[in-house]
């Protein structure tokens, strides 16, 4: 089945779970679609399977709280960052719930953490000003980078570059091999007055750069040329929340969810608004993806929702 917009149009909240007490603040899919696992400010980690629909297990990291959870690319295991005491980051063997090995280094807040789709590498943003290359094998940091101003970042699809986005006005670009040197394309924009920049994503054909921010737009570039494409705005964030902005696992399709619960999708290509559906969230969707092999997504506020279409287009 092909995504189309009559296929967006047609997705209906076909699961809904209370498992947190406070906002969910991440979660990510498997790469072979079959769990979902989630962070919470209420400590606690829960996974979800995809194919029951229903949660699994939950555990709790009380002592560190939790944020930013990932995968990576073992099985069973995942990376988060600390919302409480220290800006480590841990790496954590759901198998038996033990850590494996904690990344020490940052000393602000970490604000973005990407895995290598391709191997045990990461990088982690902080708000001390610096992105770190860390390796999952070893607990020192492999790379620093010091920067202007806060930083997001993420891999590329094929996992041979990242992307900077620094100060919420620069996007650039590094060669893993070699990003000692320098960026090798550092891409300019308008400089974002009534908004920071909260995270940034290129889509799985490597063509484009979703830019998101915790105002009421969202910007994609071309990835290779750094030109603004397109500005998405009309959703609502009046708080200044940091909210998920996704890309469908084509490419063709950017999402993002908004403070009253709705959640707001467009064509990649012409920038048209595709569809306006009704999560009936509680509060603001602070998380929202795509399933990278299933056709169904999922978005999050303090309750976590599994989607699937009414339609077979």
């Amino acid at each position: 089945m092909k995504l189309t917009d009559n296929v967006l149009r047609s997705f209906r909240v076909a699961k809904v779970f209370r498992e947190n007490s406070d906002k969910i603040n991440c979660f990510d899919f498997s790469s072979n679609g079959e769990t979902v696992i989630s962070s919470s400010d209420d400590d606690s980690i829960v996974l979800y399977d995809c194919q029951e629909g229903k949660p699994k297990r939950t555990l709790y990291s009380k002592k560190y709280g939790v944020d930013l959870i990932r995968y990576t690319h073992a099985a069973n295991t995942v990376v988060y960052s600390s919302n409480k005491i220290d800006d480590t980051i841990r790496y954590l063997s759901l198998h038996d719930n033990k850590y494996i090995r904690y990344f020490p280094g940052h000393n602000k807040r970490v604000v973005a953490l990407s895995m290598s789709p391709v191997d045990d590498t990461f990088i982690s943003g902080s708000l001390d000003k610096t992105i770190r290359l860390w390796d999952l094998r070893s607990p020192n940091c492999q790379g620093l980078m010091h920067l202007q101003g806060k930083p997001v970042c993420s891999f590329d699809p094929e996992g041979l570059i990242f992307a900077a986005g620094v100060n919420s006005e620069m996007v650039k670009l590094y060669d893993l091999r070699s990003f000692d040197k320098g960026p090798f394309a550092t891409f300019k924009l308008q400089y974002e007055r009534t908004c920071e920049w909260t995270g940034l994503k290129f889509s799985n054909d490597g063509k484009l750069i979703l830019v998101s921010t915790n105002g009421g737009t969202l910007r994609v570039l071309d990835a290779f040329k750094g030109a603004v494409l397109h500005s998405f705005g009309g959703y609502n964030n009046s708080k200044g929340v940091i909210l998920e902005a996704s890309f469908t696992p084509d490419s063709q399709f950017i999402m993002i969810g908004s403070e009253d619960g709705k959640i707001h999708v467009w064509n990649a290509e012409s920038g048209m608004k595709v569809a306006l559906l009704d999560g009936k969230h509680t509060g603001p969707v602070t998380c929202l993806q795509f399933n990278p092999k299933f056709m169904t997504f999922a978005s999050a506020c303090s309750n976590m929702a599994f989607w699937l279409p009414t339609i077979d287009d």
